[in-house]
């Protein structure tokens, strides 16, 4: 057995145990504020980066929605099969993008990204995206309340639920805001079964231009308001990632997210790291640490 075949048989066998301890956590019951930031199967990724490089493609199919034009991919390796998206660069809207915020993820711990590699697809170069597999949307959410209540059948959730949907919710704009994504939507905030947040669609991130290395998406001077005009706040923040977006600097961003982004994106990455962290100490201060760190 040469070295690639193995590398691709150990690849295999450890996606099959990770899958099979996905199904069991699947059914565990809701995770403790916070748990979805902490070491799990998305940490794990890397095994899945090989898996997106090497694995035979063996299905493919137009998403049809979206201005990238992406692709359903089905892959195979071995006895593991699974789903992933593949992306090209239209306008604005960069492949590259998408690899680097799985990088980037990678390096802070958020951990809220799907892997993403390069690969090639139709004779062209792009991101290749492992599928999240999630059990709703916020948007699936916000739709099932609205009708829920029209039907006078909403049950009022427990508050360690809303309390994971509300760290969700403030991390994200913590992350949205370090790489300047405005084009976040209630359909691509996913939610897997034991309610973790998945983010996914990151082609229209990392703008550097103008405003976007000096002012943040959200925030008290944020780019993104309110319908009324109020600017959007974050009113709650993961202390340890707080700690390690306070941490970031040009080498460590440089390393991490390689050639997918150039050195203007880099330096606007870390002028935004700066700003954040200043939003985040002043929102804290304001709420009192004690509410606001969790």
């Amino acid at each position: 057995m040469n070295a690639r075949i193995r590398k691709r048989a150990a690849a295999a066998a450890a996606l099959a145990l990770w899958a099979a301890a996905g199904a069991a956590r699947a059914t565990a019951p809701l995770p403790p504020p916070g748990r979805q930031y902490k070491a799990d199967a998305l940490a794990q990724r890397e095994a899945w980066e090989r898996f997106l490089e090497t694995a035979e493609i063996v299905k493919s199919e137009l998403i049809g929605e979206g201005v990238t034009n992406p692709w359903k991919l089905v892959l195979r390796q071995g006895d593991v099969e699974k789903k992933a998206a593949w992306k090209g660069t239209t306008g604005l809207q960069e492949w590259r993008f998408e690899i680097a915020a799985s990088r980037l993820d990678k390096l802070i711990g958020l951990n809220m990204l799907p892997p993403a590699v390069e690969r090639e697809f139709n004779k062209k170069q792009g991101a290749l995206i492992l599928w999240a597999d999630s059990h709703t949307s916020l948007l699936k959410l916000i739709e099932d309340n609205v009708k829920a209540r029209k039907e006078g059948r909403k049950e009022e959730p427990s508050p360690e639920f809303e309390a994971v949907i509300a760290q969700g919710k403030y991390a994200t704009r913590i992350w949205d805001c370090l790489v300047a994504n405005e084009d976040r939507t209630q359909e691509n905030i996913l939610y897997t079964d034991d309610w973790r947040t998945l983010l996914i669609d990151h082609s229209f991130a990392f703008r550097s231009e103008g405003e976007y290395a000096k002012r943040l998406v959200f925030g008290r001077n944020g780019i993104k308001k309110t319908e009324n005009g109020d600017p959007i706040l974050i009113k709650q923040a993961p202390r340890a990632l707080v700690e390690r977006i306070r941490a970031l600097d040009a080498s460590a961003v440089r390393k991490a997210v390689g050639p997918y982004l150039n050195d203007r994106e880099i330096a606007a990455v870390v002028a935004r790291s700066k700003l954040l962290v200043a939003e985040i100490e002043e929102m804290a201060r304001q709420i009192g640490e004690s509410k606001f760190y969790f």
